[in-house]
Parts: C-alpha cells; sequence; structure tokens
C-alpha cells in the first residue's frame, strides 16, 4: 500500500496567488479567495520566494527602552547594570516611572 501525499497547492493555485501578489492583490484578500489562511499563504509565497515582509516602522517618539531604562538609572543614581532588567517593562510603564522621578 502506498500513501499519497496531500498536496496544499496545486501548480496552477500556486501560479494564481504568486501572479495575484505580485499584481498587488492583499495577502487577506488571496487568503479569503483561496480558502486558506492568511499564515499558509504567506509561507507559500515565502517558499516561492516572492513574499516581502511588512516594514517596520520606526518608534514614534524615536525613544527605545535603553534609552529609558537610561534615564531612569540617571534620575535614581543607580547604575545602569543594576536597572537593566528594567527593559522588560513597557515604554508605557517606564515613562510613567521617569514621569514620577522627575516630578520629585
Amino acid at each position: 500500500m502506498t500513501a499519497t501525499k496531500n498536496v496544499n497547492y496545486t501548480p496552477e493555485m500556486t501560479a494564481t496567488i504568486v501572479a495575484d501578489y505580485k499584481n498587488g492583490v492583499a495577502v487577506e484578500a488571496i487568503a479569503t479567495a483561496t480558502g486558506k489562511t492568511v499564515r499558509s499563504i504567506v509561507a507559500k509565497l515565502s517558499r516561492e520566494g516572492v513574499y516581502t515582509a511588512k516594514a517596520v516602522t520606526a518608534k514614534k517618539d524615536g525613544v527605545t527602552k535603553a534609552d529609558l531604562v537610561a534615564r531612569v538609572a540617571e534620575l535614581t543614581g543607580a547604575d545602569e547594570d543594576v536597572v537593566g532588567s528594567l527593559e522588560k517593562a513597557t515604554s508605557v510603564a517606564l515613562k510613567a516611572v521617569i514621569a514620577a522621578l522627575e516630578a520629585e
């Protein structure tokens, strides 16, 4: 008894997906049209060498968590190595701590 491989994408479907993507059709629209998940479409387009990930946008204020932790260290007089684990906190929390320290 030979096992048959289940084919997720036929060559025709792959060609259509790639052509649609190259023509600017959104991945979400392609997924809906094909009945596949967005992740599946992205994976297929990646395997085909045509997928381009969305660009990561820069932070609005350009301040990194490392900058915020350095500011906390400065305001408290602590060594940056001591407060370095604060980088795990959210930016909002770090900004709140800085605001409270600056208000003193």
